[in-house]
């Protein structure tokens, strides 16, 4: 029997023919390569891969949306980090009524950098009940502390390619954001203006904001205003128009912080407030004509004519403007008022005043040199950013503002609209004559940059804003005049303010 016997591996590969052998040498890697292929294209264990911050970001908002409660939209805003935080505020029906012309009234209890409460905590009378937050919107602001106070990031910048963008023509258009405060969280708002506690029944005239044609515009971020103003000095120098201005600037920048009153009298025509956290100081300084003028005699109550020179400064407020950095002037509607005129300390006519052998002149007349020299006046002692404002329009229907005229209108004009156009058009005009000559002039001097804030086509679309019958107590017996000069806060003037922020910014 024969055995049989085992060939090693070597030996049975010596007997095998060489063409079987590269056979099954092709046939593995066949087999071999597409698997390896597969498990290195889709491995079995996903590797870890960074993400941007951005995406990060948006990855655990996504995450942790779901677990928070949505913040109110009147709520309280936290204080940013790095700043003292808000003082404690009063309920407004604890403040005085000011007079239709009066002073801001100054926030209770000046001590600085106070939380204040949540309005939530708070039970507003119906009186001094909050304006209704919008339906749904509870994204207004991102509360979260390393975010910005302000809203709707799409808007919170202009791009680089429109820095140079037309901010005066466009159109309103809805903004279900708005308003970004109200009558019970702010305290800078005159009775006259506060439209919500005296019961306006129509909220519509919140939701607008300007849309030039071009580009975005901005909403006012507070935080941002405020870092560019830090360790500086603003002025707005004018009437109760500049003031109303000044109020809802007060407003905005009090979602982040109050100020401090440090007011050197006791004179409220000229109010100093200061950001103590930014070092910022705002000045609102009275001068209804721009230009030296006296009141009428106190002593003859059948005087009602103002003195108004022409040819001289209102030293009170040119004799300051050295001393800040940014100023906003702007002025219109006193020169409707019965004045007499003074040129080389001498009578050079009149207006509304019925002297004997006196000239009468009309208010373009005064309103020309009036303007002419307060532009003069910053030309020769201002070295900064100064800007003048356009004239601000009344939309009084049915009557003169002494004749019943009164302003109902709940919705801004549309452009294709007919909107009636009055006198005030021709002080704009005269506003653009005498700018663009001190604009040349100013070109010549070093570190002045003089600008004009023509936001007079904007605000003549919003015969809804002003305050009407509603800036003030509704009392049969009383007679009172519909307000539809000023205007509402919250409410249109507030785009002034957006629009301030971005000329600012485009002149860094």
């Amino acid at each position: 029997e024969k055995q049989t016997m085992e060939l090693p591996l070597f030996a049975i590969l010596q007997r095998t023919p060489i063409v079987a052998l590269t056979l099954a040498f092709v046939l593995i890697l066949l087999t071999i390569v597409p698997a390896l292929y597969s498990l290195l294209a889709n491995p079995i264990l996903s590797l870890p891969i960074s993400l941007p911050d951005t995406d990060h970001t948006r990855l655990s908002q996504l995450n942790s949306s779901p677990n928070q409660t949505p913040s109110p939209v009147n709520g309280p805003i936290p204080a940013p980090p790095n700043h003292t935080p808000l003082r404690h505020r009063k309920s407004s029906s604890g403040q005085s009524p000011s007079p239709k012309n009066g002073p801001i009234p100054a926030p209770p209890d000046h001590t600085p950098s106070r939380h204040r409460k949540s309005s939530s905590d708070q039970s507003p009378s119906p009186v001094n009940s909050p304006i209704p937050a919008p339906v749904n919107h509870t994204s207004l602001r991102d509360h979260n502390s390393s975010s910005s106070v302000t809203t709707s990031t799409s808007r919170t910048r202009i791009r680089d390619d429109e820095q140079r963008c037309d901010l005066f023509n466009g159109e309103w258009v809805p903004n279900e954001e708005a308003p970004y405060y109200t009558n019970t969280t702010c305290w800078a708002i005159q009775e006259h203006q506060n439209c919500m506690k005296y019961g306006r029944p129509n909220t519509e005239f919140l939701r607008w904001r300007w849309k030039p044609d071009a580009c975005d515009l901005p909403i006012f971020d507070p935080q941002e205003f405020l870092e560019m103003v830090r360790d500086k000095a603003m002025g707005f120098v004018g009437d109760s128009i500049s003031r109303n201005q000044v109020q809802s600037l007060l407003c905005l920048l009090s979602r982040v912080e109050y100020p401090e009153d440090i007011s050197s009298s006791p004179d409220t025509d000229f109010k100093v407030w200061n950001y103590t956290s930014y070092n910022f100081t705002l000045h609102a300084m009275w001068s209804p004509f721009l230009v030296k003028s006296t009141k009428p005699d106190p002593t003859d109550p059948k005087s009602n004519l103002f003195s108004l020179y022409l040819d001289e400064y209102d030293t009170k407020w040119t004799s300051q403007i050295n001393q800040l950095d940014n100023l906003v002037i702007s002025s219109g509607h006193w020169f409707y008022r019965p004045v007499i005129f003074y040129e080389n300390q001498q009578i050079s006519g009149c207006q509304y005043c019925g002297l004997p052998n006196t000239t009468e002149l009309p208010l373009y007349y005064a309103y020309k040199k009036a303007l002419r020299i307060s532009l003069r006046a910053i030309l020769e002692n201002f070295k900064g950013l100064a800007i003048l404002r356009s004239f601000s329009p009344q939309h009084f229907e049915g009557g003169a503002w002494n004749e019943g005229g009164d302003c109902v209108r709940t919705r801004p004009y549309r452009r294709n609209e007919t909107i009636p156009e009055g006198p005030d058009l021709k002080l704009r005009d005269i506003q653009l004559e005498e700018f663009r000559a001190a604009e040349e002039e100013g070109r010549k001097k070093k570190g002045l940059r003089l600008r004009l804030m023509d936001t007079t086509q904007a605000m003549l679309m919003r015969p809804d804003g002003h305050p009407g019958r509603y800036g003030h107590v509704q009392d049969a017996e009383a007679t009172l005049r519909n307000d539809c000069i000023h205007w509402c806060l919250p409410g249109p003037i507030d785009t002034w303010n957006d629009i301030l922020l971005q000329m600012m910014k485009r002149v860094k």
